[in-house]
């Protein structure tokens, strides 16, 4: 489900921020359990905290800023660092930005990505725009099998999540710190779009930061 589907106004800013280069992305390897990056060392390179850090300062965000993390090693870095850089409130860790689960192909090559994407892009064009489907039911494209998270699944956890901050804050600006593929699919969840479709977006590139804002339609915005 799309929780952002009937809203036509938000009462904060929303910015996207991609975690720095973790071990894991040096590696390429699959790190999409929260089990497996409790059990190793799968937290940023000496790179990936430069990235984040060099993001930081650029990025113009107030001191006040509400940083949202996934609770991945990870991101959570990346959130406490731009938390120490904008002297920012702590860091509201949480389940609902985690990565997407890639069921079976934890721990394997992170060219097996291109499998499920392919899976998503299959299915598309198979359901509306706002992540439900002709009939009511909840869209996201067909199951990629292996136990990896529908991305409908995602959309639903995430823009929950939006609209849970949308209760409890006004006219702040907000900063979802999370991972590739989440969001993507939050992205396409802020622009009403099929959330199986979410590769068709532009990517967000490690470390980068992105201003979210509601769209219309489910086609991708041109940039």
């Amino acid at each position: 489900m799309n929780h952002l589907s009937g809203v036509n106004r938000l009462a904060n800013r929303y910015h996207a921020m991609r975690h720095g280069q973790s071990k894991a992305n040096v590696a390429g390897i699959i790190v999409s359990r929260i089990e497996t990056d409790r059990r190793g060392d799968w937290g940023l390179s000496d790179l990936g905290r430069e990235q984040v850090l060099e993001a930081a300062r650029a990025c113009g965000l107030p001191v006040d800023t509400v940083i949202c993390s996934s609770d991945f090693s990870r991101a959570r870095q990346t959130g406490e660092i731009v938390r120490a850089r904008l002297g920012a409130p702590p860091v509201l860790v949480g389940a609902a930005l985690r990565e997407r689960c890639f069921g079976d192909l934890e721990g394997t090559a992170t060219d097996n990505y291109a499998r499920v994407w392919a899976t998503d892009e299959a299915s598309a064009g198979d359901t509306a725009g706002d992540g439900r489907d002709a009939g009511g039911g909840d869209a996201g494209g067909r199951d990629a099998g292996g136990g990896v998270e529908p991305a409908a699944a995602v959309l639903d956890r995430v823009t929950a999540l939006v609209t849970d901050l949308e209760r409890r804050y006004a006219d702040r600006d907000i900063l979802l710190v999370s991972h590739g593929d989440t969001l993507q699919i939050l992205q396409a969840g802020f622009l009403r779009m099929n959330p199986a479709a979410h590769r068709r977006l532009p990517h967000l590139g490690i470390a980068e930061i992105r201003a979210l804002r509601l769209g219309e339609g489910s086609e991708a915005p041109d940039r």
